[in-house]
């Protein structure tokens, strides 16, 4: 806005239609002068993201497959109600999980995203233009965030941190940074780089597995960063924030089922102060592997 002669108030006018009116358009934003707002129209785009298919209806998840403008690839973003019969008074919360990356490089083998292989990082405006497309969709505001869908957001920071900053500012989108979640696969390194973020986010970990053995058949990225090198960067999030951590934990049968991985489990969970969340297996075309 500076290098068009505008002042920092009209920065300020453009930032607040965008992330707290939620408009589509700069023709919507009336107390912008028309030539500006031509102008903008003209050289700037809000649709970093735009919707191509929907799976569901408004009473169940409803999975969208987004455009991108910048080069026409796609990611899917799921919004979430919440089921009545846990939250009660809560229900009508909702959660959306959305996509940091087109594709994925770390190939969990129990994960669809990165079949295809990865593509690109997406930058942080195709991030929260996937919460404000689908609050356009849903007519309603979303209450919680997980960053769970493709791709890998650690493997992201930057633009991750980015698109944090404005999802959780108070001139930004204005959702409690309590009611964020990011989960990553276990890139140690960058969970330090994320726990500096100043605002307390959550964090959840797909672990899958409690020792090296087992994990590094479930999640290749424990043979770069195994499971000690995870938890000491575990233990340096908690010197930054005070949310528990979540351990996600796919129950596959014969392989990480066991007893023992059970125990090793609980005792790191504890060692960590985290929460363990354990989750049904799912099939994935071409692997024999079963939920308990």
């Amino acid at each position: 806005m500076a290098a068009r002669g505008e002042s920092a108030f009209r920065a300020k006018q453009v930032v607040e239609w965008i992330f707290q009116k939620r408009v589509a358009t700069f023709t919507d934003m009336t107390n912008l002068k028309a030539g500006l707002r031509d102008a903008l129209e003209a050289e700037f785009r809000l649709d970093p993201v735009s919707l191509t298919t929907v799976q569901g209806s408004s009473d169940t998840t409803r999975k969208f497959l987004f455009k991108l403008a910048k080069d026409g690839r796609y990611i899917e973003t799921v919004l979430i109600p919440a089921t009545p019969g846990l939250y009660g008074d809560t229900a009508d919360r909702l959660t959306l999980c959305v996509s940091s990356q087109v594709g994925c490089a770390f190939d969990c083998k129990f994960c669809a995203s990165g079949l295809a292989g990865f593509t690109r990082n997406l930058d942080a405006g195709e991030i929260v233009g996937q919460v404000l497309e689908a609050e356009r969709i849903a007519q309603d505001r979303v209450d919680n965030i997980v960053f769970m869908g493709m791709g890998e957001p650690l493997a992201n920071v930057r633009n991750l941190v980015k698109a944090l900053e404005i999802i959780t500012a108070h001139w930004g989108l204005n959702i409690g940074a309590r009611s964020v979640t990011v989960s990553t696969s276990g890139l140690a390194p960058a969970i330090r780089t994320l726990a500096e973020f100043p605002v307390p986010i959550r964090l959840a970990i797909s672990l899958h597995g409690a020792t090296d053995e087992v994990r590094n058949v479930i999640m290749p990225v424990n043979k770069k960063w195994p499971i000690k090198e995870l938890f000491d960067s575990l233990h340096f999030w908690r010197l930054h924030k005070k949310q528990k951590i979540s351990l996600e934990y796919i129950l596959i049968e014969g392989v990480n089922d066991s007893l023992e991985q059970a125990t090793i489990l609980a005792k790191r969970a504890k060692g960590v102060n985290a929460k363990v969340n354990l989750i049904p297996y799912n099939t994935v075309e071409g692997l024999d592997w079963k939920r308990p």
